[in-house]
């Protein structure tokens, strides 16, 4: 952050950093675990931020340890890493708010791990943000509560939680921060906890609005969301485009295909929308691939048709154990540098083809030559519409043996065509 001038960083259990570039270098100017505690409740910096309010005073936002809660105290304006008075206790962790709890039901009564504190102010409102259950449960949350002044009394918020999603690709979403887009508008980012390996992390960004009573809200997404700038006014929801792909590969009399799997790394699992499966192909398979029909009609039921425009992939990376192979893979996984035809890559290459009758394919999105390194993927494609859609994998790192988490298509119904058999009529 910046202050007075100069730029300040600081990280967990550490001193503060201080430079005049926000590049760096960077140089410690002390440590909070050795100020002084006046007050009590200190127990190390961690999760710590630093909140400079429209009077330029600088204060400390941190947590406790488990239940204790969130903590503040305010700095000096002269050296950040000193404290400028007493600290003191905000709030703590409270049972009846069954969000904040342990586990994955909520189901500990009486264990939490109240964490992660930031500090909004919105038309002379303090919002301050915290998480709770805990980063390795997908029940992770995020609540606020609000006060007219920077060391409170703070109120807990009607609408807690703040953010909340256990179930589907984005869960956990908690533990963030917000920040000013270039439009202006705030955006909320956040941790999102992993299936697999449980408590594995990645990122989200959401859109932060105020209702006319003043709550804060952001609903968590999973879907294409407007960019900066792109409409006036971003409360008026998503781009409209869905997930088209979900569980449609073992649906009822579906045309899908795929080139190859693994026993228990179906192809199924790169659809079924949860971070915690996925689709390996087998080691010899030098261009794996997916088809997936759209419209998984029954013989009686018009033919569905989307307009697609976006395409999501989430690859196992190999890092923090995450998407690691099973024992009967890793046996295999020597043998599978020598299958594809082109040298190994340190990204993900693919192709993505669209048909309406699951012959003839054409390319809607050509990423063959991509150069970019990345496990996480979102790109747009031109809106074409489509019944069937093709993923093919062109080259990969062979550091682990190819999985694909999650294929996701969106996109928006398109029409339909008739149904390949007549439903007889009654005589």
């Amino acid at each position: 952050m910046k202050y007075n001038g100069s730029f300040y960083m600081c990280g967990n259990d550490g001193p503060v950093f201080k430079a005049d570039n926000p590049l760096g270098p960077y140089t410690s100017i002390g440590d909070w675990k050795n100020t002084p505690d006046v007050n009590g409740g200190w127990n190390g910096a961690f999760d710590v931020d630093i909140f400079i309010d429209d009077d330029n005073k600088p204060y400390l936002y941190y947590p406790g340890r488990g239940v204790s809660g969130i903590y503040v105290v305010p700095l000096d304006s002269n050296d950040l890493s000193r404290f400028a008075g007493p600290v003191k206790h905000l709030f703590g962790f409270n049972s009846d708010h069954i969000w904040e709890r342990y586990g994955e039901m909520n189901e500990y009564t009486d264990v939490a791990w109240v964490e992660g504190p930031w500090m909004q102010k919105h038309k002379g409102v303090y919002y301050l943000q915290y998480s709770a259950s805990g980063t390795q449960w997908k029940t992770y949350a995020e609540g606020y509560y609000t006060a007219k002044l920077p060391m409170g009394p703070f109120t807990y918020a009607s609408n807690n939680p703040l953010l909340r999603k256990p179930e589907g690709l984005v869960t956990g979403p908690s533990h963030g921060c917000v920040v000013e887009g270039p439009d202006g508008q705030l955006w909320q980012f956040y941790t999102i906890v992993l299936s697999n390996p449980p408590g594995g992390r990645r990122i989200g960004m959401d859109r932060v609005i105020f209702d006319k009573d003043g709550h804060m809200k952001v609903t968590v997404t999973d879907s294409p969301q407007w960019a900066p700038g792109v409409i006036k006014d971003p409360s008026k929801g998503n781009s409209g485009s869905i997930p088209v792909t979900i569980n449609k590969v073992n649906a009822m009399n579906a045309l899908s295909r795929v080139s190859s799997q693994q026993p228990g790394r179906d192809a199924a699992y790169a659809v079924d929308n949860s971070s915690g499966t996925w689709w390996e192909s087998a080691p010899t398979d030098s261009l794996p691939s997916l088809t997936i029909e759209l419209s998984p009609a029954t013989r009686f039921d018009v033919v569905q048709l989307f307009t697609i425009d976006g395409a999501r992939l989430m690859f196992n990376g190999g890092r923090r154990g995450f998407g690691r192979p099973s024992a009967a893979t890793t046996a295999t996984a020597a043998t599978a540098t020598a299958a594809p035809a082109q040298p190994s890559t340190f990204t993900y290459q693919y192709r993505i083809e669209v048909s309406m009758d699951g012959k003839t394919y054409v390319t809607a999105l050509d990423q063959t030559k991509n150069t970019v390194s990345r496990n996480t993927i979102f790109e747009e494609i031109p809106p074409v519409k489509c019944r069937f859609v093709r993923l093919t994998l062109t080259n990969w790192p062979r550091t682990t043996p190819l999985g694909i988490l999650e294929f996701t298509v969106f996109g928006k119904p398109a029409g339909y065509l008739p149904a390949a058999q007549p439903i007889p009529v009654a005589q």
